[in-house]
């Protein structure tokens, strides 16, 4: 951590590029892909992805907002953020269509606008790219939802103005034979506010990479994340928060449930306090419970500090069992074991389904849960 640790932090993200030649083809021994199993990514990382999948993409804007459906040509892709790694660069060199939704100035969005992506082919892979763009002193949020089948590969931009907020849930509710690699970008202007919820349930192999970048002093940015692990599947969130202008806040914290042979979770969290940055507010927390034996967790936390003018700056990272001690005291209280699980689970989880401000989304996150602690149940 910070200025003794050797090879900085950084390094793993300054290459950047539109071109996927300018990425070598990842072999698994690089930092940024030792945890992913390769082969299961359906060649989106190597240039051997079949064609011919398919993915449908549906949304319900609210009245205040203008949806596009946009060419590769449009100027407003791609200001962002450009691609950090091979498949992102793919992604951004392959789509044929991109989502663009605008947010004018000063407007306060009066209901969500829910973006669904639907998958009815993982034969083939399908490359996507969605721009968000919230002007200044507007207020809006937007839902992310992926179901259905699909070997899918897209890039996110999320750009709030000056004194604008979003908030975004993405739900990873795919079924059991879908892949899917995302880059979600937040670039914030002065005093903007961004809140980013990643859901991750369903899918055989999910990597989903959000990164926040701030343009002017002021700006916070809020980053939560659950996921529950079953066996034989691979989900992983790699987060950047890079602190490059003075004054601004970030927090993070993802948890997540394992159970089955195989199940594998893996977290990385890099935070970058650059030189310049005095006076940043930062912390990354994350924790995992492990329900049943067979599973695996990786978690890295990583805080590199470039200067020592900081408000707060701090990491966390905890693995393990269910407390033996807070079943004891539920079931010497007449609850039953499998209800006492439930509850442990319930409250762990709980604490960031029930910031997500979309009351439907929720719910059914909350349902989702309950189901998959239904089928670790029955075996």
């Amino acid at each position: 951590m910070g200025l003794e640790s050797g090879t900085p932090v950084s390094t793993l993200h300054e290459r950047s590029s539109y071109k996927v030649g300018d990425f070598e083809v990842p072999t698994g021994r690089e930092e940024e892909w030792r945890f992913t199993p390769l082969r299961r990514l359906r060649g989106l990382h190597n240039g051997t992805a079949a064609e011919g999948g398919k993915v449908i993409v549906d949304v319900e804007a609210a009245p205040e907002v203008t949806v596009e459906t946009v060419g590769r040509d449009d100027e407003r892709l791609g200001r962002a953020y450009v691609p950090a790694d091979r498949v992102s660069a793919q992604a951004w060199e392959s789509f044929d269509r991109a989502t663009v939704i605008t947010v004018p100035k000063e407007t306060v969005a009066t209901t969500p606008t829910v973006v669904r992506l639907r998958g009815e082919d993982a034969s083939g892979a399908v490359y996507g790219h969605t721009t968000v763009v919230v002007e200044p002193f507007a207020v809006a949020t937007v839902v992310l939802s992926h179901r259905g089948s699909a070997t899918y590969a897209d890039n996110v931009e999320f750009v709030v103005g000056d004194g604008a907020s979003l908030s975004v849930i993405s739900l990873q509710d795919w079924n059991d034979d879908s892949v899917h690699v995302s880059h979600q970008h937040a670039r914030l202007g002065r005093d903007a506010r961004f809140t980013g919820h990643n859901v991750s349930l369903g899918g055989d192999l999910v990597r989903i990479s959000p990164s926040v970048s701030y343009t002017g002093p002021g700006g916070d940015a809020e980053l939560y994340g659950v996921y529950f692990v079953d066996g034989g599947q691979h989900l992983e969130h790699r987060l950047l928060v890079d602190h490059a202008v003075p004054h601004c806040r970030s927090r993070v914290d993802y948890r997540g449930a394992l159970q089955d042979q195989d199940a594998h979770a893996v977290w990385i969290g890099d935070v970058i306090i650059r030189a310049e940055a005095e006076g940043t507010d930062t912390y990354e927390l994350n924790r995992n419970l492990v329900l049943t034996d067979g599973t695996r967790v990786d978690s890295v936390p990583n805080l590199e500090i470039l200067t020592g003018e900081v408000v707060g700056a701090g990491h966390a990272s905890a693995s393990g069992r269910l407390d033996d001690e807070h079943l004891f005291y539920l079931q010497a209280r007449g609850i039953p074991w499998d209800e006492a699980r439930r509850m442990v689970v319930r409250g762990y989880l709980g604490q960031l389904i029930d910031k997500i401000e979309v009351a439907e989304v929720r719910e059914k996150v909350a349902e989702a849960i309950e189901a998959e602690l239904d089928q670790g149940a029955g075996e």
